[in-house]
């Protein structure tokens, strides 16, 4: 297909589609002239990786060409792609861990994937993002909120095993990159406000509200 071919099939502007020829993040096409390409599928798989990192992840357009480079990389383990993918779209500001409370957090964190045993490396990045949440909370008064972190933990590996169900089951490690990137943001942002929801629920329930009906809504009931 040619550049305007593949502009409509992934939605990408052809400027843009350009750029990223030129950033080397996407492959070139079979030349058939002087100024003309012939692009595949896999171009439009990729662009749509990119824009997924870039757009919706809001990774720079060097942490995408990391992630990509990884991809293109011969014999590279599905877990270690996976974690490049999850690695390119984790938070890249770091608080200042000085606080008396941030190492005590953190063996709290390496404490529970040990009792758990979960198979994480114990210099994850991640451990320290939870610890920074743990220590948050010390620092800010609200240290009751995350008593009961194993109610929290139970929550995220049942999310955690539905979600990576679905990235395995995709095809390819392209396809597994883009629904990690893609389902870790939308997810984040769906449980977030199924979250609310159910912070609503509990709320009423516990104040001892009764349920709303039809008519609180401005519904009439169905006759």
């Amino acid at each position: 297909m040619r550049v305007g071919e593949l502009s409509r099939r992934s939605g990408v502007p052809i400027p843009t589609i350009k750029y990223y020829l030129r950033e080397g993040l996407l492959a070139p096409g079979v030349a058939t002239a002087a100024n003309q390409a012939d692009y595949t599928e896999e171009h439009v798989r990729r662009l749509k990786l990119i824009r997924a990192l870039i757009d919706v992840g809001r990774v720079s357009v060097a942490g995408a060409r990391e992630v990509i480079d990884a991809l293109s990389a011969d014999g590279r383990d599905p877990l270690d792609l996976l974690g490049e993918a999850q690695y390119a779209i984790a938070p890249r500001h770091r608080p200042g861990r000085e606080s008396p409370e941030w190492p005590a957090a953190r063996e709290r964190v390496v404490a529970l994937v040990e009792a758990r045993g979960w198979l994480v490396h114990p210099d994850s990045d991640v451990i320290d993002l939870v610890a920074d949440a743990l220590s948050a909370g010390d620092r800010l008064g609200v240290a009751e909120f995350f008593h009961n972190l194993e109610g929290y933990a139970d929550a995220a590996v049942q999310v955690a095993a539905m979600e990576v169900r679905s990235v395995l089951a995709r095809p390819d490690p392209a396809a597994q990159m883009e629904l990690v990137v893609l389902g870790t943001v939308l997810g984040e942002a769906l449980f977030s406000a199924l979250r609310m929801l159910a912070h609503q629920h509990e709320s009423a329930r516990q104040l001892g509200f009764s349920p709303p009906t039809p008519a609180d809504h401005g519904v009439n009931p169905a006759p």
